[in-house]
């Protein structure tokens, strides 16, 4: 009997630790992906324009292949390389950072500037009338399966960098998987709930039995225009202030500038001084501010360098490929 209690105690013994395992993952894992949270803002701003002219039987569909392809992306793409990367080339994550940070800056930029220059809608309109909706919706699956690519690796690599470099390899590796999925739940749920809250405020303004129902679905119906507006404006301003963040603080880890570091860090201080009781938000808000600033003249300073030479030169070697490709 005294071998079977040694035993139970042992069990629990090990239960106890495997569940205060859980918890520091959990923790770990949850902890870091809040510093991915302008990334992530921007990828649920971006998605749902993936199904728009589409029809809406397929919109959840189309958003649970994107999904798939993102958890791919993630867990049997990035998740291996990154590990790797941490393990044999740990100098090499703020270097990369910081290309993400740029793109950030130059998707960030481009939004802005198109927004000023053009009108959004005729790419959307032109790109109805070319194909039929079977080919248009591969073509926008795999867009956003791409787009979507690029975003986790940055939101990957930004939790990585936040894991605690004291933790076990396998505790990371767990950290990193759970925060990718947790954040990929978080991006495709929000973006399958915003594309069809539309349909559920027509059915309510059609089939409300109360006039209160119905009104709520007609505000839903000529809302949904306006928040998408609004998410998109959020999620750009959310691409410049982490690319910015990221560029400014990479420059100052690097040892390459560091006076827009310690200038911000210096100026946000006096903002917050002066402020009172707000003194920690004053002190966030300047930094924000600051941050995106910097990251917006980023951006556009890469503008004219993506779309006069980096660009033709994917065309190019685009169109030699598939030229290759239908010679053979």
């Amino acid at each position: 009997m005294s071998g079977l209690l040694a035993l139970l105690d042992d069990v629990a013994a090990l239960a106890k630790v495997a569940a205060a395992s859980v918890d520091d993952v959990t923790g770990m894992a949850a902890k870091a992906s809040t510093k991915a949270a302008g990334v992530v803002i921007d990828d649920a701003a971006v998605t749902p324009k993936y199904v728009t002219g589409l029809d809406p039987a397929r919109e959840l569909p189309i958003i649970w292949k994107i999904t798939k392809g993102s958890i791919f992306n993630k867990l049997v793409i990035l998740l291996p390389a990154a590990m790797l990367m941490s393990v044999f080339a740990p100098w090499l994550i703020t270097p990369l950072l910081m290309l993400g940070g740029l793109y950030l800056c130059f998707e960030g930029a481009e939004k802005v500037w198109h927004w000023l220059a053009s009108h959004p809608g005729e790419a959307v309109e032109k790109d109805l009338t070319v194909e039929n909706p079977a080919q248009l919706e591969e073509k926008r699956v795999r867009g956003a399966i791409k787009t979507d690519f690029i975003l986790s690796a940055e939101i990957m690599t930004i939790i990585l960098n936040q894991l605690p470099p004291e933790a076990d390899l396998f505790a990371r590796i767990a950290a990193l998987a759970l925060a990718g999925l947790m954040i990929t739940a978080a991006v495709y749920g929000a973006v399958a709930l915003i594309v069809k809250i539309d349909d559920l405020g027509l059915r309510m303004s059609l089939r409300g039995r109360f006039a209160v129902t119905r009104a709520a679905g007609r505000g839903l119906v000529k809302g949904m225009p306006t928040f998408l507006t609004l998410l998109s404006i959020v999620g750009t301003v959310a691409m410049l202030w982490v690319g910015g963040s990221i560029l400014i603080h990479g420059l100052e880890v690097l040892h390459w500038w560091a006076w827009p570091y310690e200038a911000i860090g210096a100026l946000a201080e006096r903002a917050g001084d002066l402020a009172g009781r707000a003194a920690g938000f004053v002190d966030w808000a300047v930094t924000a501010v600051l941050d995106g600033v910097l990251g917006l003249l980023a951006g556009l300073a890469l503008i004219p360098v993506v779309t006069r030479l980096v660009e033709p030169v994917l065309e190019r070697l685009t169109a030699e490929r598939q030229a290759e490709g239908g010679s053979r």
